[in-house]
């Protein structure tokens, strides 16, 4: 069979059962059962098929879990919601003050999760109802919350980036380091925009005047142990309104910062593999949520509450956790036979020469792959389209990233960053449908759609910076190699 012939059978047999709506763990198999039979030894290549599988238990993929269990925990004992609501404490008289408390409140959470929907969920349960309510346009309260919540997937701890760098067998601690400036980057970029057109249009985000009656309230501070009262006292004086505005974040905000420290710093100082990292970063997220609820429990300070930290807030998390990784490990499963199908029909070695024969130059080739994942990511979830891709991009010897000699650590944040984009580009954009879902009001998906195009603009012209100047990605990773 031609490659060509061979590719078109592959890759439109997942497309199509995508298509008609099965899970896509269930399209690469149906690929892989054509593929096995007619490439790999006829129905021999069936019987191995499942050993394959085999390769999917994989030590390396284990902190994809750890880090999503992270998230899940701050989620379920409330933590999230306590951080996002000390930070918007912290913000007062700015032009589009909510907006700019969820791209504020984003980027910390995206240092603490690595999922982009719960990133998006929270965000928009916490802060969208009362942005409508304040008379927010939804131009201006619905694009900043997407646009924050794919930062999760630059910003370490990144459950896709660990998931990229295990399948291509690279460095996962680099390319988590390499993320961090430019998620960075594009937080400063939206909080900027978000300031620039509340400025030259106020009527997008009407100013108010927050109700900071709270800060006038004196502080009340009690220690307890069991029943009995050993310490209490009241502060009335003239910096009670500073010290209630920022007391949230020493309690709620600075012990999550530990989490960050723990998982980046024991990476980059090389303490730590990013297995082991992860592990501590979950350990560090229970501390924390279990820090809050002892606090609350044997201090009492005005305005200041415990966690949910339950069996059942942690028995949640884990389950959340066990879905969502067991549904990842199927498509990793089927991607792999996918890949080796792949090669075994030659159709990948015949894509790759007939590129290699056109001959483009290194940086025509990676617009060219940019451009295909930003087409796939209209139709496809970011870890099906990775996976479909990966064999062509990243995977062994026989691919562009070796043709052509491509840095692979810079090739994986400007895929990172493409997911991001394709996360809101439409019709299937994954962040759309789930601010849809959360919108308290009646919002059509163009009007979501109209809301993220700026955003997606301005993602855009950071993947282009990132083209044009390599170094903003890799010189961080650098320093730790």
């Amino acid at each position: 069979m031609e490659w060509y012939l061979a590719l078109f059978l592959m890759l439109g047999t997942v497309c199509l059962i995508m298509f008609v709506g099965l899970p896509v763990a269930f399209a690469f198999f149906a690929a892989n059962v054509l593929g096995t039979f007619f490439f790999i030894n006829g129905d021999i290549g069936l019987v191995f098929m499942p050993m394959e599988f085999n390769n999917a238990i994989n030590f390396g993929l284990a902190p994809i879990a750890l880090f999503l269990l992270m998230g899940e925990i701050l989620l379920h004992t409330g933590v999230a919601f306590k951080a996002i609501g000390a930070i918007d404490r912290m913000i007062s008289r700015v032009p589009g003050r909510l907006s700019i408390v969820s791209i504020v409140g984003g980027t910390v959470f995206s240092s603490l999760s690595g999922s982009t929907i719960a990133n998006t969920a929270i965000l928009g349960s916490v802060l969208l109802p009362d942005m409508i309510e304040r008379g927010y346009k939804p131009s201006i309260a619905m694009g900043p919350i997407m646009a924050v919540g794919g930062i999760a997937m630059l910003i370490p701890p990144s459950a896709l980036a660990v998931l990229l760098a295990s399948i291509a067998e690279q460095s996962v601690a680099q390319l988590l380091i390499a993320g961090i400036i430019p998620g960075i980057l594009m937080a400063v970029l939206f909080f900027t925009y978000v300031i620039g057109r509340c400025i030259l249009d106020p009527t997008l985000a009407p100013s108010y005047t927050p109700d900071e009656s709270y800060l006038d309230q004196p502080i009340d501070i009690s220690i307890n142990f069991g029943n009995k009262t050993v310490f209490s006292a009241q502060y009335d004086g003239n910096n009670r309104k500073r010290i209630n505005r920022i007391l949230p974040f020493f309690v709620y905000i600075l012990p999550l910062f530990i989490i960050f420290i723990v998982v980046v710093g024991s990476i980059f100082f090389k303490i730590a593999a990013p297995t082991e990292a992860a592990a501590m970063g979950s350990l560090a997220a229970l501390g924390a949520c279990y820090f809050f609820k002892l606090f609350t429990k044997f201090i009492k300070i005005t305005g200041i509450d415990g966690a949910d930290f339950t069996w059942r807030a942690i028995w949640k998390s884990l389950v959340e956790t066990a879905k969502i990784n067991t549904m990842i490990l199927f498509i990793i499963a089927g991607s792999l036979v996918f890949s080796q199908a792949l090669s075994n029909s030659g159709a990948t070695d015949g894509l790759l020469n007939a590129v290699a024969a056109m001959k483009l130059s290194q940086l025509k080739i990676v617009i060219i792959m940019m451009i295909v994942l930003l087409f796939l990511g209209a139709f496809m979830d970011q870890v099906s389209m990775l996976l479909l891709t990966l064999p062509f991009f990243l995977m062994g010897s026989q691919s562009f990233q070796v043709m052509f000699n491509i840095d692979v650590i810079w090739l994986m944040v400007l895929m990172l960053i493409t997911m991001e984009i394709s996360l809101l580009t439409p019709p299937f954009g994954l962040l759309l449908y789930v601010m849809k879902g959360i919108a308290p009001f009646d919002v059509s998906i163009i009007d979501v759609v109209k809301s993220a195009l700026p955003f997606i603009a301005i993602e855009i012209a950071v993947l282009a910076l990132l083209i044009a100047v390599p170094e903003v990605a890799i010189w961080l990773p650098k320093m730790v190699q």
